[in-house]
């Protein structure tokens, strides 16, 4: 399901009673919903949970965990509890299996400095996992994704592909190296990223997750009422990615994005293996940061220095509202 389609599924929603504290709710497709609890503080909450793209359990664990306090991080809020979400066929798996995903969890969720306080389990067919988490932030310090401006430059902080490494490893065509890179970039928290960015007057800022990386840019500009550009060459791609992609690695998702995304982007010479990378469904991705282009080359830096490996990789205009150009 493409941002489209959500859109559409979303507006038969019955609309929230309005409420001055309600500061990010359904109308931006934003990460997570922010409401005011009081002049310091609002609420940060978010959910998320997914099927294994992995094999060990207890990096799934870790992914599925990293991947949903992301949301709060792309918020700009601080983790500070959750709660395990779990579907398990308990008859026909190994318990241990479970046990294994809860651990790999629990030890992310310590990672970031946030508290397991319950959840819940069913018996399902298909394994299932993630995690609901409340953050905090200050109510003057939210990063929503709708507030991009002319002249910004765009900051990625994890590399693109992982959809289709994930893919490749279901096909058994990466080595144990290449494996281990994949789910570590997953695995990796926000929460460097998000620290750092805190010192910065950040303008907007999102997680790159299923909708892929053109999906999620998309969303910024048309929240932003901004044009953005972004320079292919510049942006940061697993190994190999390219090379499987070729071979005909591509996963359903990224297929799907690339065809939603066709009539809000405008591809300067860019041919369409390359059109697909930059649309692949991502599994707990990096930020996606817009800041003036004064403080980007500091943020970069800053990011640099806390072992995040962040690249600009476009900047925002004035032109085509709502549109994205790749050159």
């Amino acid at each position: 399901m493409g941002p489209e389609d959500l859109t559409q599924v979303l507006r038969h929603l019955p609309r929230s009673v309005e409420d001055p504290n309600l500061l990010v709710g359904l109308d931006t497709s934003d990460d997570a919903g922010v409401y005011k609890l009081n002049d310091e503080v609002a609420l940060v909450q978010t959910l998320d949970y997914f099927t294994p793209i992995v094999d060990d359990p207890y990096m799934f664990g870790q992914i599925a965990a990293a991947n949903s306090l992301s949301d709060v991080y792309a918020m700009g809020g601080k983790p500070l509890t959750v709660m395990n979400i779990v579907g398990f066929p308990i008859s026909t798996l190994d318990k241990k299996i479970l046990a294994d995903i809860l651990a790999g969890a629990s030890d992310k969720v310590k990672e970031a400095g946030a508290v397991l306080v319950g959840g819940h389990s069913i018996d399902d067919q298909e394994p299932k996992f993630g995690l609901s988490v409340t953050g905090t932030v200050h109510p003057e310090r939210v990063r929503a994704n709708t507030g991009a401006k002319h002249g910004d430059r765009l900051i990625l902080t994890k590399p693109i592909g992982i959809g289709i490494q994930t893919q490749a490893i279901k096909k058994d065509l990466l080595s144990e190296n290449e494996i281990e890179v994949a789910m570590n970039v997953m695995a990796a928290l926000n929460k460097a990223a998000a620290e750092a960015m805190d010192n910065f007057d950040v303008h907007a800022c999102t997680d790159v997750t299923g909708f892929g990386l053109l999906g999620h840019t998309l969303e910024m500009a048309r929240g932003s009422n901004t044009g953005i550009t972004i320079y292919k060459d510049d942006v940061p791609v697993l190994s190999r990615t390219r090379e499987l992609a070729e071979q005909g690695v591509i996963p359903g998702g990224t297929k799907k994005n690339h065809q939603w995304l066709a009539d809000n982007i405008s591809y300067d010479g860019i041919d369409e293996i390359d059109q697909l990378i930059l649309c692949d469904a991502v599994t707990s991705g990096g930020l996606l940061i817009s800041v003036s282009e004064a403080e980007a080359d500091s943020l970069v830096n800053t990011l640099k220095e806390k072992s995040v490996d962040a690249a600009i990789i476009g900047e925002v205009t004035e032109h085509t509202p709502g549109k994205i150009t790749v050159r």
